[in-house]
């Protein structure tokens, strides 16, 4: 008897950690969409949210940048404030289902735009300094690793300090 639940035990955990052939296939043959650079953000439309109480800097999302794509990918620019007012400035992308980020473009103090052709796709590694990913990607715009379905329901979450769907919602 012990080993007949063992092996239905064996069976049933089997069975949990099969990969899933369809997601396999949906991952193995995703394609990003071609991009198209931002305006400049403007400083007087930026929301702020909220990364750590350690760091230093104040971040920012620029709400008319925001966007869901077709190919899952969540793109916006992102401001990084300093203490001193000095700004760095991003257009990034962040893909939902396999927790990664992408630079697709540097911002330069004249209000253009240095494109990173070629960025590679970075995990988003939750113990790193840079944590405005994590908490972009887990309160914001990939509730429980869905991705948002439109820039509205980013814009909403931003407002509300999370969004409602969010583990961690506020």
């Amino acid at each position: 008897m012990a080993l007949a639940l063992a092996l239905t035990a064996l069976s049933t955990h089997a069975q949990l950690i099969k990969p899933d052939y369809e997601q396999i296939m949906k991952e193995r043959d995703w394609q990003e969409i071609g991009i198209k650079l931002p305006a400049f953000p403007q400083a007087d439309r930026l929301l702020e949210f909220y990364v750590s109480a350690t760091t230093t800097f104040r971040f920012f999302i620029d709400p008319l940048t925001l966007a869901a794509g077709d190919d899952g990918v969540i793109r916006y620019v992102l401001v990084a404030r300093s203490s001193s007012g000095v700004e760095n400035v991003w257009f990034e992308g962040i893909r939902c289902k396999s927790g990664e980020f992408k630079q697709y473009a540097t911002g330069r103090s004249d209000g253009s735009w240095v494109a990173r052709r070629g960025a590679p796709w970075i995990a988003i590694d939750p113990k790193t300094m840079n944590r405005q990913h994590q908490a972009l990607r887990r309160e914001f715009f990939c509730p429980n690793n869905d991705p948002i379905t439109s820039a509205a329901e980013g814009i909403d979450a931003l407002r509300r300090g999370g969004h409602p769907n969010a583990k961690g919602a506020r």
